[in-house]
């Protein structure tokens, strides 16, 4: 990275456009940007000279919305804020593209399937035009889909990194890495190595969340509830010893009777007094006369329902737990095809029961419940009517049907979700790094303590990181599932399913004493929870991954604490020993103008590149910075276009104080050059530039940029409505020489301190703005407030009273709203007016007289200390105007 400029350049010849305007300035910037290397990385640098940004990599199959506007805007004005304070930043650009909407992108655009057992075709094209009827689609290898994926994933990324190049993100476009690719592929399959050998990750047959339409495997974090209708159904179970039949009843409610043939024991509450004289006991299972015990356990709820609850394996979480925990019997059902098994089980011995479930075998979950319900009506076994209600159901995020659990072997990571300890440390972890906000923090601990098992993280995909391993067969060719077959190190990537395992040869493959590949992939959270081991080089430059881990900041939506965040926390926690980041800032959600998300099925979501190509990216990004972190925001066009008046402004304000003669040379850097502004406006001004500088420094220090912006274009619109109004007279010469040095001076410094304080937000407008006048890149230059660059302004603004130039401004305000009053021109002249005050605003006033007398036309002033407004301290009142023939030509 090139060396700040202290702003002690050489200074330029002054070039000011006659009609400077924002049409044009993206693609000039950029492109200058590009071939200058402005943002480019330094690797030749030590850890405490680097900022390193962990940037989210967006899904590059999916569609571009005004979300990434909004959210990484955000993250680059950070990075320009710590570059300009000196540091190497480094902030690279990844493309998220493993996963399930990349396969079906893929699948759709090039009408193919993939079989991971089909041979690798080298140099395979899809055809020119896809069949219509997807069984008419080609069925081409998993390492052939991969290399379609990568070529579409391509194309997309070009999509994305236009938008994010001509929204001004100061990304190093050389350090940009997809998640599919070689190096991902392998950093992703070593970690998933180093975590088997250490013993985090682990091998287990055990129920699973399962997606029917997608048939695969599904984590606790990809899991969401939704709102559906059910109803609870009074169903009997029988006791033996019963007296007489009323009291042989045991009733039960559910809402999936249609798990009846999967029950494995009746629970109730240790504590209820009505179930108290069963425990140990057993019962009959109506319709299929199965034997089950009764038993007692502290989560059943005594105010729920009838209080007793059935055990199937498996309905919820909740019936897991117990499973689990009361050492019962597996009695699954449902397969991965979302239908019951074609196979009546062997524990209904019952005939008549036998009989019914042939009814059930290789129904799908709703016709199942169906025949279930007329079954349990048709033998009395009900009472009353079903009892309505709306009740939350667990769904894949991306699916369509609710999720059930099934029965199977997949792979997990040891994430705290079983193991109190392992989950106390990861919360430890959190405490590590700051967060901003920092309430946000408390999602990241309830989650954790809201964990009820390891993370899942095999996949029943195709397109995705393979799990690296293979497993030896046996005599009968059975998989040897407690020895997998690991590869070399310097294999990887490797693809189980494509290439044989270490030691066997090809034909040896699903044979018996061969082997077999695993068919499964990684989810997808798997690679990007690796994204700070990616990007910063972990186990392939080490003295690199130094440099930049752990990285300064993480920059994420909330919504994705429990996946990205937590996940990237449990793998660096495992294999780095540390927390990944010192600081996590979390956005919000764009919301539409009713405040509601923004989303593609409801319709309301906005093209990002109409608004930039409207309103501009100085204006959009505006915008996104005066959200504050962790603020659900609406969209809103209004403050966009108050983004592109201040762009706008900048420019002409420039022109402006360029066009008097300021130069580099007029800025005041110390003490000494402090000496030439002597005026006690001029130096009002300074004292509140000192402020400012002071306040948006430390907003930036603390992650609140959006205070620094506000802070900063408050101080602007004081610098060009009041400031400049006051002192045009006196810029031209018209008080004396010297009383134009000293404005010139202030104008030249507060010019330059400005695009510096607005060059994070709007860095198109900025960087114009100095190419008229300075060397180099605003954007090289250091942060107003870095080392000694306000050393000149601080030293002309110490002695100033920053109330002068917010006084005479508000004298100055009341001049001209007694003018409008009078429905005469601005320039009219003012015979006499009097200000009445405080003795310390009229004192503060007569700082700034000579110029408020010149910006107002105003020929006497008279002082008094009464006031009329008792709730007042300054006034302006008895202003006499000259008549419209008596109004000096100006």
């Amino acid at each position: 990275m090139a060396e700040l400029n202290q702003g002690i350049d050489a200074p330029a010849s002054v070039t000011v456009p006659d009609r400077p305007g924002l049409e044009g300035l993206e693609d000039k910037l950029t492109a200058r940007w590009r071939s200058e290397g402005t943002y480019t990385f330094d690797p030749e640098t030590t850890r405490e000279n680097v900022y390193s940004i962990d940037t989210p990599p967006p899904t590059a199959s999916g569609s571009l919305h005004v979300g990434h506007v909004f959210s990484y805007t955000q993250t680059d004005v950070m990075a320009r804020y710590q570059r300009m304070c000196g540091k190497n930043v480094f902030y690279p650009m990844g493309w998220d593209d493993n996963g399930l909407p990349t396969e079906r992108r893929v699948q759709n655009y090039y009408g193919v399937r993939c079989d991971p057992t089909k041979p690798y075709i080298e140099g395979y094209r899809p055809p020119e035009t896809p069949a219509k009827n997807q069984r008419d689609w080609d069925v081409i290898s998993r390492q052939n889909f991969i290399e379609l994926c990568e070529e579409l994933a391509v194309e997309d990324e070009k999509v994305f990194e236009n938008l994010f190049t001509q929204l001004g993100l100061s990304v190093d476009w050389n350090l940009t890495y997809r998640t599919i690719d070689d190096v991902s592929r392998a950093v992703s399959q070593r970690a998933f190595l180093k975590n088997f050998a250490q013993g985090d990750a682990y091998l287990a047959e055990a129920p699973t969340m399962w997606d029917v339409t997608f048939r695969t495997a599904v984590a606790q974090a990809e899991v969401e509830d939704q709102e559906r209708d059910g109803a609870y159904h009074r169903i009997s179970f029988h006791r033996h010893d019963a007296a007489d039949e009323a009291s042989s009843r045991i009733w039960i409610e559910t809402t999936r009777p249609e798990l009846l043939a999967s029950c494995v024991a009746l629970v109730a509450h240790p504590d209820d007094e009505r179930y108290q004289p069963l425990f140990g006991s057993t019962v009959t299972s109506p319709l299929f006369g199965v034997e089950v015990e009764v038993k007692a356990h502290p989560l059943a709820q005594p105010d729920k329902g009838s209080g007793i609850a059935m055990i199937c394996t498996f309905g919820d979480s909740t019936d897991i737990t117990w499973w689990r925990e009361l050492n019962l019997p597996t009695r699954a059902l449902i397969g991965r095809d979302g239908r019951f098994a074609a196979e009546t089980p062997e524990w209904i011995t019952d005939e008549a029961g036998r009989q019914r479930y042939e009814r059930l075998a290789g129904a799908t979950v709703f016709s199942a419940q169906k025949a279930v319900i007329e079954m349990l009506n048709e033998t009395g076994e009900t009472e009353g009517e079903p009892r309505k209600i709306t009740h939350p159901v667990k769904f894949f995020e991306k699916g369509d049907k609710p999720l059930e659990i099934v029965t199977s072997r997949q792979w997990y990571l040891r994430n705290g979700g079983r193991d109190a300890d392992r989950r106390a440390a990861l919360i430890e972890r959190g405490n590590e790094f700051t967060w901003h906000p920092g309430h946000m923090q408390a999602r990241y601990t309830n989650w954790i303590d809201g964990l009820n098992g390891d993370w899942l993280v095999s996949r029943q995909r195709f397109f995705g990181v393979p799990i690296p391993v293979w497993y030896p067969l046996d005599a009968q060719g059975e998989p040897d599932y407690e020895h997998p077959i690991v590869p070399d190190d310097a294999a990887l990537p490797i693809d189980p399913i494509a290439q044989p395992a270490p030691g066997y040869t090809a034909d040896q493959r699903d044979v018996p004493d061969g082997f077999t590949g695993d068919p499964d992939v990684l989810d997808t959270w798997a690679t990007s929870s690796l994204t700070p081991q990616i990007v910063g080089r972990w186990s392939r430059d080490d003295a690199f991954f130094e440099k930049v881990f752990p990285f300064d900041l993480r920059p994420q939506g909330h919504d994705i604490i429990r996946t990205w965040l937590f996940s990237t926390v449990v793998r660096a926690d495992a294999l780095n020993g540390a927390a990944p980041w010192r600081n996590t800032a979390l956005s919000g959600w764009i919301l539409d103008p009713d405040r509601k998300k923004m989303s593609k099925s409801k319709g309301n979501v906005v093209v990002p590149s109409d608004i930039l190509a409207e309103y501009g990216s100085d204006a959009v990004r505006y915008w996104a910075a005066s959200a504050k972190l962790g603020a659900d925001t609406a969209y809103e066009v209004a403050q966009m276009k108050i983004g592109r008046r201040l762009a706008i402004k900048l420019l002409n304000a420039s022109k402006f104080v360029l066009n008097l003669g300021a130069t580099a040379d007029s800025v005041v850097r110390d003490a000494q050059g402090a000496a030439v502004i002597t005026n006690p406006l001029d130096r009002s001004l300074l004292r509140q530039l000192t402020d400012a500088v002071q306040q948006a420094t430390a907003a930036f220090d603390r992650y609140d940029y959006a205070r620094a912006l506000n802070v900063t274009e408050s101080f602007f619109w004081q610098f060009t409505d009041d400031y400049v109004e006051l002192i045009k007279d006196r810029a031209y010469g018209g008080h004396g020489e010297g009383e134009k040095e000293s404005v010139v001076a202030t104008l030249a410094t507060t010019l330059d301190a400005l695009l510096r304080l607005l060059a994070p937000f709007q860095p198109f407008a900025t960087e114009e703005v100095w190419g008229w006048w300075r060397t180099g890149s605003v954007h090289h230059t250091a942060w107003p407030g870095h080392g000694d660059t306000i050393a000149g302004i601080t030293a002309a603004g110490s002695e100033g009273d920053p109330e002068v130039l917010t006084v005479v401004a508000r004298a100055l305000a009341g001049i001209r709203k007694a003018k409008s009053r009078a429905k005469v021109k601005q320039r009219t002249a003012v015979m006499t007016a009097t200000i009445r005050g405080t003795e310390s605003r009229l004192a503060q006033l007569r700082g700034g007289v000579a110029d408020l007398q010149a910006a107002g036309n105003v020929e006497h002033l008279e002082y008094s200390p009464e006031l009329t407004d008792p709730e007042s301290d300054l006034e302006v009142t008895d202003v006499e105007l000259a008549l419209a023939e008596e109004t000096p030509a100006s």
